[in-house]
């Protein structure tokens, strides 16, 4: 069997696109999963399967969650090895104790490039925030204070870029890794 961790974006979100953990678990056991959990009430569901085809098991679960909550919500999935390996390509100012320093993980959801990304939203402002792409996927980090003058902080979710991109905090990944 294979670990998976799918990353759904943008729910439970200020009341918005409302998916119950307890039934999207169920919805992800209908589909055959084994050892489904959740964690959080954003969207982070581990998992394991047999199944090899990252690109299959996505529109598997995208279309449960339309048929099942009504709802057409992009989903991110990735091996939990992958992701380890990612997480293990951290550059040193990421993930640290510094609790003035807000760290995320960007997943770029494909076909969409890092590329793509860097066109829409620009250079990182310097002195304020850093970004550092692996994989596809992108370390950011911030000063919490100063985050509205970032130039990531508005541009991951509005442009239309944003609806290619789901984020989770340092701490969120590593948790989702060890479980």
């Amino acid at each position: 069997m294979i670990r998976y961790i799918a990353l759904l974006r943008g729910i439970n979100i200020s009341g918005k696109n409302k998916i119950p953990m307890a039934e999207l678990k169920k919805g992800f056991e209908d589909l055959c999963f084994c050892d489904v959990r959740t964690y959080l009430n954003s969207g982070n569901v581990m998992f394991s399967g047999s199944e090899d085809d990252i690109t299959g098991i996505t529109e598997k679960i995208e279309e449960m969650i339309r048929e099942t909550f009504s709802l057409d919500i992009p989903v991110f999935v990735i091996k939990t090895e992958k992701l380890k390996d990612i997480i293990r390509h951290a550059p040193e100012w990421w993930g640290t104790d510094d609790k003035s320093i807000y760290d995320n993980l960007i997943f770029i959801m494909p076909p969409t490039t890092f590329a793509e990304v860097y066109e829409a939203i620009g250079e990182p402002k310097e002195e304020l925030e850093q970004i550092m792409e692996y994989d596809n996927a992108v370390f950011w980090s911030f000063d919490l204070k100063d985050h509205r003058k970032t130039n990531w902080w508005p541009k991951t979710a509005a442009l239309p870029i944003g609806s290619r991109l789901t984020i989770r905090t340092a701490n969120t990944v590593r948790k989702l890794i060890n479980m």
